[in-house]
């Protein structure tokens, strides 16, 4: 990544320089250069030179000069050339590239520091202290959304993401492994769920573009201060868990949606089994038949209400009615108790 990038700065100031110019790394090998089949080549003699000493190095038509950074490792710029004129390049050049590495630093320290804050690596007594040394905004109104992605991609998430949001100084594309990306996104105060959807709509859309994958998103709830990112994370990452068994057509969920379901889901297994035991006294739920159950989940989304579901199935009302029964008889509730209704609800999310 740090390569590409002063490979890019080369590329843009050889248009205004005509001359060779280029960075190379503390083992002598040129990293970044106007003339890219020179990447590679190595040349220790100059990093010896700036070990000893922090003058300019003359030789071989080349002006080398060393880039202040405030890590130990040595950087250094070149110029073709041996007059004033290349003097001046390398000049301007090292403090050029001084300001793109001081960039990078602060910004791979920030993402690493906010990577570390979403999965609980650091102690809640360094967090503060740390978020004045790099300059963040200790509270400022953020959300974290986790993408998924349904299998393996050559295209980089972290780089389509990176083009949907490119504040880098507020906005944080983590990678979380092979498949998972988080963003952190700062979002204005007083910003409501439903503009975050629309947000994480978009995001999927792009992506799912530009990627050529299938993914999902899971949405956090909106949190106040950068201490509570690792909580976002995790009901972001819940949102997904949940998605997943409770609402396997949806491709964006949201933590703040999720209902019983994020219940049910943190539920023992053991405890599950209880339950479908003692509501399903005479049948168990797996001898409905595809079309009965297709029946009951119309019904509860027309509230229980008899003539709307048969009017939605297309299907007389006394159909419905024998079919209701059918299912009292079979597991023992009637449907159009609320009670009973609320009890087979969950019996068929757990």
């Amino acid at each position: 990544m740090q390569n590409r990038i002063f490979q890019n700065a080369c590329n843009q100031l050889k248009k205004d320089i005509n001359r060779k110019i280029g960075i190379m790394d503390d083992n002598g090998y040129i990293i970044a250069c106007s003339d890219e089949s020179k990447v590679g080549y190595q040349k220790e003699s100059v990093i010896s030179h700036f070990e000893m000493s922090s003058d300019d190095y003359i030789g071989g038509g080349y002006i080398f000069r060393k880039i202040e950074t405030y890590s130990k490792n040595i950087y250094v710029v070149f110029c073709e050339g041996e007059d004033e004129l290349a003097r001046g390049f390398a000049a301007f050049m090292a403090a050029h590239f001084s300001t793109i590495k001081q960039y990078y630093d602060e910004k791979y320290d920030r993402n690493s520091f906010i990577k570390n804050i979403i999965l609980d690596n650091i102690l809640p007594s360094d967090i503060l202290y740390k978020t004045r040394e790099l300059k963040l905004s200790v509270e400022a109104e953020r959300v974290v959304f986790l993408v998924r992605s349904h299998k393996t991609v050559e295209v980089s998430l972290v780089d389509v993401l990176q083009n949907i949001f490119p504040d880098t100084s507020k906005d944080f594309i983590i990678r979380i492994d092979e498949r998972d990306v988080a963003v952190v996104r700062e979002v204005k105060n007083g910003s409501d769920m439903d503009e975050i959807f629309k947000l994480a709509q978009e995001l999927h859309d792009t992506v799912a573009s530009e990627a050529m994958v299938k993914i999902s998103v899971g949405i956090s709830t909106i949190v106040e201060t950068i201490q509570e990112l690792a909580r976002a994370y995790r009901e972001a990452r819940i949102a997904l868990e949940v998605g997943k068994v409770f609402d396997t057509e949806k491709n964006i969920i949201s933590y703040d949606n999720l209902g019983i379901g994020r219940l049910i889901y943190q539920l023992p297994t053991t405890l599950c089994e209880l339950f479908l035991n003692e509501v399903f006294k005479k049948e168990s739920i797996s001898v409905l038949d595809s079309e009965t159950i297709y029946t009951i989940q119309k019904f509860f989304e027309n509230n229980l209400n008899v003539s709307e579901t048969s009017r939605k199935l297309f299907v007389h009302r006394n159909t419905l009615v024998y079919r209701l029964e059918k299912i009292k008889k079979l597991t023992g509730l009637d449907l159009r108790e609320f009670d009973h209704a609320i009890i087979f609800k969950v019996a068929m999310m757990v």
